[in-house]
């Protein structure tokens, strides 16, 4: 008896967490309206932890937002000169601290830091090269950060900081050299991902195959390995990745084909090495993915999103909403930001009685 007490237990436990973010739940929006292509976000605590999660949200037309009390309330930000850039990164810490990347060939790829709540922003990297381009930034804290970069003379260039100031490109002569047409994503700031203290992913596409690169030692040395996700044209492969435990998971498809879900996903038990395809696949085109609490996944696109209780071996549709990018803030709350300057947050469809709230 008591064996079977336990096992209803953990029965209801499974349904519970399933019902909390599955066919039942909605997107909620926060924010929208704003004339902007949300593709940057990032949740954080408040550095007294006072009031509600610090969200951050970037994207085009040099839209920078930051909400300090959970989403209630909107402030936009300005950078200095920056109101024609793209901002598809951003990596916040609190309410003070934050970086922002934008993308563009040559110059227009900056990177930005604000210790002042977004008052004001000093540039701190930039490169005149006409084939330099920013895709993605990610950090392992707030003076260690790598920026990625699609491809020059043949090989993917990475900047990094070590004193959240002074950014170095990080040499290139075991980095493995990149197949005809290959490039990276900026589509959603989650084509780079950081693992542990030391590995470094980052996902490809617009070539033969959809590949995965891995350093194990903060980017000296490399390896790459192909995934059976989309691939073959300018508009596939690989556009989100990210780790879990010893699982890889990547997203991605043909952004094209916004309902084509027959390659939009894969995973790698094995750190990265070996790769089968989601047995159930996301309904369609998918440009992030995130972590909830190491057993839940979420992933969005231009069509909806998906969940995943397996670590990516099957997928389960949420509510359809056109979202880019997604994150999952301390308090395992889920947040994703998408077009016409939507900011929103996955809740439980029962449970929602004023998105505001």
């Amino acid at each position: 008896m008591r064996r079977m007490r336990k096992m209803v237990m953990i029965l209801m436990v499974i349904a519970f967490a399933r019902g909390a973010y599955g066919q039942n739940s909605v997107w909620t929006v926060q924010t929208t309206g704003i004339a902007t292509n949300l593709r940057g976000i990032s949740v954080v605590h408040a550095v007294d932890q006072s009031s509600g999660p610090v969200v951050w949200a970037s994207g085009s037309n040099g839209v920078i937002l930051r909400s300090e009390d959970g989403g209630k309330n909107w402030k936009r930000l300005h950078v200095k000169d920056g109101d024609t850039l793209d901002f598809r990164g951003i990596r916040a810490f609190d309410e003070l601290t934050a970086y922002a990347m934008s993308i563009g060939e040559g110059d227009k790829s900056r990177i930005y830091k604000t210790n002042d709540r977004g008052e004001t922003w000093e540039m701190q990297y930039t490169d005149k090269r006409p084939a330099f381009f920013l895709d993605d930034i990610v950090c392992f804290s707030q003076t260690h950060c790598f920026a990625l970069g699609d491809p020059i003379d043949g090989k993917f260039e990475i900047v990094s900081t070590e004193d959240g100031t002074n950014w170095k490109e990080l040499p290139r002569e075991n980095m493995p050299a990149i197949v005809p047409g290959e490039g990276a994503f900026a589509a959603s700031g989650t084509s780079l991902a950081i693992y542990g203290t030391s590995d470094i992913y980052f996902g490809t596409g617009g070539g033969a195959t959809a590949r995965v690169f891995h350093s194990m030692d903060l980017g000296k040395t490399w390896t790459v390995a192909d995934t059976p996700l989309a691939a073959g044209n300018a508009s596939s492969g690989v556009f989100s990745v990210i780790r879990v435990e010893n699982t890889v998971i990547v997203v991605g498809g043909d952004y094209k084909v916004v309902g084509g879900n027959k390659s939009a996903a894969a995973y790698s038990k094995d750190g990265g090495i070996t790769w089968k395809l989601s047995s159930a696949q996301p309904t369609g085109f998918r440009s992030g993915v995130a972590s909830v609490d190491n057993k839940m996944l979420v992933t969005v696109g231009p069509n909806g999103g998906d969940v995943s209780y397996d670590m990516g071996v099957t997928w389960t549709p949420t509510s359809a909403a056109n979202l880019n990018t997604v994150t999952v803030s301390p308090e395992k709350g889920v947040w994703a930001a998408g077009a016409k300057g939507t900011v929103a947050r996955l809740l439980d469809s029962n449970s929602v009685v004023n998105p505001r709230n």
